[in-house]
């Protein structure tokens, strides 16, 4: 045999190597998150974590020539021990729409969705996955709205997506079309696919029409029957920000002075729904008051939610979106990564009681070269050292609580 003959056998050879180590680190968490009571589980161990929102990879992944964008952002938030990612698996209408209309695909755009759960899983991250937004960004409600109104439906206003036969259908049609998507890259079905970690029903769902949160209940009850007929292996949350509404009256003095039409206990009661989430921003809600007011809002709000969660829900509770915007006067780099601390230590606390909150998922992480996306939470690991130290001795924390966890069930 020549010398090239066996160099060619010898790269050959670390070429399959290598590529059953790539499977083998995506088929070390190939295995669906479970729930028992108020803990999640992966294969019979608690799963505890720190993760991060990054909304935007589908809509970067379209452009193949962004791709490495998706590919180094998931890249540096395994390096920083973060192990889910919340993105959106929407996007209607506008730029880059995965759904041109009702029922139209863009096969470009959902196979910019089949790269990053591919890359998602070969960083060892696990997904969230939202199915519409509630506000007009990327589309979410105000464009079902519209496509009812362009097919001749008599419309009231946003809120009839919650009841109009038409917008459920349309709505059903899309969680249909992403559950059954066969990946063109890994050839696994989304619904198969053990990197997803959960379908979320809608980004932040509000209703004016019915401040009680009766309609939204209606829908959310409606709907999680629908995605678990489809898909039972994955689980499933609404996506509430946390707001407290007419079945705990005694409760919404927690709110942060008004309600959104949603309610955290009766939304959230409905069987079908594996976990809760809460939403935090204080900056935004509270925008009138100091920082130590705002603070002291964002501790009360993790843990009425957490013994909530735990006591009467008995469910995990994830903070799903919070950050601090760099936006404000006087908020520098420092302040935010002082905000981060603090609320992560009020997490651990809340761990330490056996109370916690399964795990938080940080406004944003975004890469380089993505001044367009921008919104004044954005974090860049490869630029933000003391924001990445931050979040990696956070990680490490998390990871310390699953093992003294596994220990306590030994």
């Amino acid at each position: 045999m020549s010398l090239s003959h066996r160099a060619g056998n010898v790269v050959g050879v670390l070429i399959t190597l290598l590529a059953l180590v790539c499977q083998a680190r995506v088929h070390s968490h190939g295995r669906f998150v479970r729930t028992e009571g108020t803990r999640f589980v992966v294969h019979g161990s608690d799963f505890v974590f720190n993760g991060f929102n990054s909304y935007w990879m589908m809509h970067v992944a379209a452009e193949p020539s962004e791709r490495h964008k998706v590919s180094n952002t998931l890249r540096e938030a395994a390096g920083a021990g973060l192990s889910v990612c919340r993105t959106w698996a929407f996007s209607d209408g506008g730029d880059r729409a995965l759904q041109i209309s009702p029922g139209v695909y863009d096969e470009r755009v959902f196979q910019a969705l089949d790269f990053v759960i591919s890359e998602a899983s070969r960083n060892g991250i696990r997904l969230i996955m939202s199915f519409v937004n509630n506000f007009k960004d990327y589309g979410g409600r105000p464009q079902y709205v519209e496509w009812a109104r362009n097919a001749g439906v008599n419309v009231n206003g946003e809120d009839d997506f919650y009841t109009n036969p038409t917008m459920k259908e349309y709505y059903k049609n899309h969680v249909k079309k992403v559950t059954a998507r066969l990946n063109t890259i890994t050839k696994i079905a989304y619904k198969d696919d053990p990197t997803i970690m959960a379908w979320e029903l809608m980004n932040e769902p509000r209703c004016q029409a019915d401040s009680s949160g009766r309609m939204v209940n209606g829908w959310v009850q409606e709907m999680v029957s629908f995605v678990k007929s489809l898909d039972n292996k994955h689980l499933l949350e609404i996506g509430m920000e946390g707001f407290y509404g007419d079945s705990t009256p005694e409760k919404k003095v927690n709110n942060p002075g008004y309600q959104v039409g949603t309610d955290f206990i009766t939304n959230n009661l409905i069987k079908e729904i594996d976990f809760t989430t809460i939403h935090a921003y204080p900056d935004i809600w509270l925008s009138g008051q100091n920082d130590s007011a705002q603070m002291a809002f964002m501790q009360r709000w993790m843990e009425t939610h957490s013994i909530d969660s735990n006591r009467i829900l008995k469910k995990p509770l994830v903070l799903a979106e919070f950050g601090k915007s760099n936006k404000d006067s006087g908020n520098s780099l420092g302040a935010r990564d002082q905000y981060l601390i603090t609320v992560y230590e009020s997490m651990n606390k809340f761990e330490r009681t056996g109370e916690g909150i399964g795990g938080s998922l940080v406004w944003q992480l975004m890469g380089e070269g993505m001044d367009s996306y921008g919104d004044g939470y954005g974090i860049i690991l490869s630029q933000h050292a003391s924001t990445r130290g931050v979040i990696s001795a956070q990680s490490h924390k998390m990871t310390t609580f699953g093992r003294i966890l596994l220990g306590r069930k030994h």
